[in-house]
């Protein structure tokens, strides 16, 4: 095929279906899950779903058959089999930048066929996997910094894409972790995150891994001069070759700041910042866990492309849960979502996400050009359980906002506390059917009574106490968390996107938002170092300048 093709222009507001699920959700506003769970005994078995090791439950939802059967016809007439179909084969679906979006390609075997401008790029994905291997092979065995001592630390240096997803992996696979090596991350252009990491570090013993596509960006790059500039305090410039790596495709750029051109480890165009993990730019990640689990991540990757490419609509996982969130945010009212991994080790997960799905699908105009006239890119947010149950689960069960909720579980803990693990588990399977059942004022009148409260007491009290319930939840449980089962995880994800956006009919894979602030503050940098001489601006910006410059002590 040719991967000069685009993807169909569809309004999904156009369709009929569209203003059927208006009726549906109409119908919906006092229907209780409750009452639907003692209305079907077959409820969880009709809405749920298995892949491998991971189960999803979707039963606790504002939904019947006749609203899922809508959802999936609402994704077949917008044709999102057509538009999975060009994404896996690697056309242009990127039009605005014109490339392809295929990180599917990068977690494929070596055997697969994934062609982009006519060439099958496998050979390339895994050149690159063998030169990352080779590299962390050579960390294990015999790389020796400029003093001859073993490398204990590597920080890896990047923002956004290159820093979030490697973040959130070294994390979440942390009992994974190889031994005598430590993995820190530096992205935030404030001075504290790379001085507070350089404090704790010895420049004989660390090395650092530079991860921008163009070797330009300027938060990435003001970190790596610092630690450069940190590192020549003790060392010589021909020794940045021992310490300094690069994952980038601008190798003039790398040579230039002392790196060796063979420590550059390349990606393309045809992967986007927010889908990089699998690349090269997931380097500190193998550093950390090893090469056999970042391949068993990619391989658990690859099993839910599979999934995602193959199966019917009716039981894909990632569409199932994509029409959910646009069920709820384009027709039941529902301004956000919330992420909750109850598991420690996933903590970084929903912020991730954040980026992944805000930055996608936070677009106001279709694929036309023209504005959308629906809401587009669901506000995503969460927390690790419990410590999010004594944060902002309050506003869950009692505020007035329709938040609908994925929980994440492992049933089998990486740890040996099991005692503790087993409390977790009730925690989120409690809180999961608290927030469907809710309480009403006859239970709460009965709790009251039986605690021998005084009548007058449980009139005051009582409304204070009832929990409306009625709000919608996924349990995604998966067998253990182990670097398979996140690579599918994430792929589920990943893919869940890539449907809303498709449904939505915009485009996920640009984020021209990102470049307005940056171009400002390329062009206030030097007024506030008084490098030129301040320029126009809003009222409330020039005296936000005066009033720094007044109290800059520097």
């Amino acid at each position: 095929m040719s991967t000069k093709e685009t993807l169909k222009r569809i309004n999904p507001s156009s369709l009929n279906v569209w203003e059927e699920l208006m009726t549906e959700a109409d119908r919906f506003r006092n229907v209780l899950m409750r009452d639907l769970f003692e209305q079907d005994a077959d409820r969880v078995a009709r809405f749920s779903l298995q892949v491998g090791d991971i189960y999803l439950d979707y039963s606790k939802n504002r939904i019947d058959p006749e609203v899922l059967d809508k959802l999936l016809q609402l994704a077949s007439e917008t044709d999102l089999k057509d538009g999975v179909r060009k994404m896996v084969s690697g056309a242009q679906i990127n039009e605005t930048e014109g490339r392809a979006a295929y990180h599917v390609a990068l977690r494929a075997p070596r055997s697969a066929d994934m062609i982009v401008d006519g060439e099958n790029i496998m050979h390339l994905v895994h050149a690159v996997l063998n030169q990352m291997q080779s590299f962390v092979e050579r960390l294990d065995e015999s790389w020796k910094g400029f003093t001859g001592k073993r490398i204990t630390d590597v920080v890896n240096i990047g923002i956004g894409g290159s820093d979030l997803g490697p973040v959130m992996v070294a994390e979440a696979l942390r009992p994974y972790h190889v031994k005598n090596r430590k993995v820190h991350f530096v992205s935030n252009v404030d001075g504290s995150h790379i001085a507070q990491t350089l404090a704790e570090l010895n420049q004989e013993t660390t090395l650092f891994i530079i991860a921008s596509k163009t070797f330009t960006t300027i938060e990435t790059m003001t970190n790596a001069h610092s630690a450069r500039k940190w590192f020549l305090e003790e060392g010589e410039v021909e020794d940045i070759r021992k310490h300094f790596v690069a994952v980038s495709t601008n190798i003039d750029a790398v040579e230039e700041f002392g790196i060796d051109a063979q420590n550059a480890f390349e990606f393309w165009d045809w992967v986007g910042g927010r889908y990089s993990l699998s690349s090269a730019i997931g380097l500190s990640v193998m550093v950390a866990v090893g090469s056999a689990n970042f391949r068993e991540m990619l391989n658990g990757m690859h099993a839910m492309d599979q999934h995602f490419q193959h199966e019917e609509l009716e039981n894909n996982m990632p569409v199932i849960l994509a029409l959910l969130g646009i069920w709820y945010s384009n027709f039941m009212g529902a301004q956000s979502e919330a992420m909750l991994p109850y598991d420690q080790n996933l903590q970084f997960l929903s912020s991730y996400f954040q980026q992944a799905s805000m930055e996608s699908n936070g677009k106001m105009v279709d694929r036309s050009g023209k504005r959308v006239t629906y809401d587009t890119g669901a506000i995503l947010w969460g927390g690790a359980g419990t410590n999010s149950q004594h944060s902002f689960f309050q506003l869950l069960h009692q505020g007035t906002h329709l938040i609908p909720c994925d929980f994440i579980l492992a049933a089998n803990p990486s740890h040996r506390l099991f005692k503790h693990h087993d409390l977790l588990v009730a925690n989120a399977l409690a809180q999961c059917e608290a927030l469907m059942n809710g309480k009403s004022e006859e239970e709460v009148r009965k709790e009251l009574i039986i605690s021998d409260t005084p009548e007058e007491q449980i009139e005051e009290i009582l409304p204070f106490k009832v929990f409306d319930g009625n709000r919608p939840t996924n349990m995604i449980m998966m067998k253990k968390l182990t670097p398979f089962n996140l690579g599918a995880l994430i792929a589920l994800y990943e893919h869940k996107i890539f449907v809303q956006g498709y449904i939505w009919n915009i485009f996920s894979f640009d984020q021209f938002g990102v470049e307005l602030g940056k171009q400002l503050a390329k062009a206030l940098q030097p007024e506030i170092t008084g490098e030129s001489k301040p320029e126009k601006h809003d009222a409330s910006t020039n005296t936000l300048l005066n009033k720094f410059k007044a109290w800059r002590e520097y």
